[in-house]
């Protein structure tokens, strides 16, 4: 997967995870420690190195499931039992995973733009 990621894309962003943390979290870690992210990273890592392409982190605290990636709007802190909300500005009902990776993409994209 990571290979057909970086063949396919010239520029890839993605979240700054502190999965060490995440381990901590009894509800988390076996779906965490399964999925095996650190290991992913650092083979796309390796990968966009090697094709040429471009790796963005973007930092554990952008609130990328907190903002609405519709309008912008930041509203309060989710726990992570919410996994569908929608926007009191546009009134945009967004999946939580989905709406955090277009946040994601956009903040990466822009910070790449400013490099």
């Amino acid at each position: 997967m990571s290979t057909e990621i970086i063949k396919n894309h010239d520029k890839i962003c993605i979240e700054n995870l502190n999965t060490k943390g995440m381990l901590r979290n009894h509800k988390l870690a076996k779906s965490i420690s399964d999925v095996s992210w650190s290991a992913f990273v650092s083979k796309l890592e390796y990968k966009a190195t090697w094709y040429g392409k471009t790796i963005m982190k973007i930092s554990k605290w952008f609130p990328s499931s907190q903002i609405g990636s519709d309008c912008g709007h930041q509203d309060c802190k989710k726990s992570l039992a919410i996994r569908e909300w929608t926007c009191p500005i546009c009134h945009q009902h967004h999946d939580r995973d989905l709406n955090a990776s277009k946040n994601i993409l956009a903040e990466g994209l822009r910070a790449l733009a400013l490099a």
